[in-house]
């Protein structure tokens, strides 16, 4: 069974998946590390050299990859659900879980980790809040596709694990 964490960045999604990982004796993958390993380049530097449409195009494979393995929790990119047909291949391969959080809570989270984070780290906090606004509410129609949903607020790690485990 693989479980594939989605949402926006700064969510929260390698944190629990890890977590989550550990607790159900499951093998975890971040998507993003994944990529970064097998490419020999972080992130940011594959946005710098190939812009965002090579690196969704590396993205797209590292996911195709990452669907043939077992009993894996996987943490995609905040952008993996949402280009070219991402969000299928997820829901095909295993169960998708979209971890939620409103745009004043992600503002919150990504004020400081921009530097790490490519399509934010020249941003000011008021672009970055445009920014969070507008592309939570793009990326929102891919989410909501997800099998499970979860609200980051009110929701406690013990709710996450208990819904997960209720699909083995």
């Amino acid at each position: 069974m693989l479980f594939y964490l989605v949402g926006f960045m700064g969510v929260g999604k390698s944190t629990c998946g890890k977590k989550l990982a550990s607790r159900l004796d499951y093998d975890f993958v971040d998507l993003d590390a994944y990529i970064e390993n097998k490419h020999k380049h972080t992130v940011s530097s594959i946005f710098n050299i190939l812009g965002e449409e090579g690196f969704r195009k590396i993205e797209r494979y590292a996911l195709q990859e990452i669907s043939q393995l077992q009993n894996t929790i996987v943490a995609t990119g905040g952008g993996t659900p949402c280009f070219f047909d991402n969000m299928e291949v997820i829901n095909r391969t295993g169960t998708s879980v979209y971890l939620y959080l409103n745009d004043r809570a992600l503002l919150s989270r990504l004020r400081g980790s921009k530097q790490r984070r490519p399509l934010i780290k020249d941003k000011t906090d008021e672009q970055l809040s445009e920014y969070i606004i507008k592309t939570l509410n793009e990326r929102e129609v891919f989410y909501i596709q997800s099998a499970i949903k979860v609200d980051m607020i009110t929701s406690h790690f013990s709710d996450i694990y208990n819904k997960l485990k209720n699909c083995l």
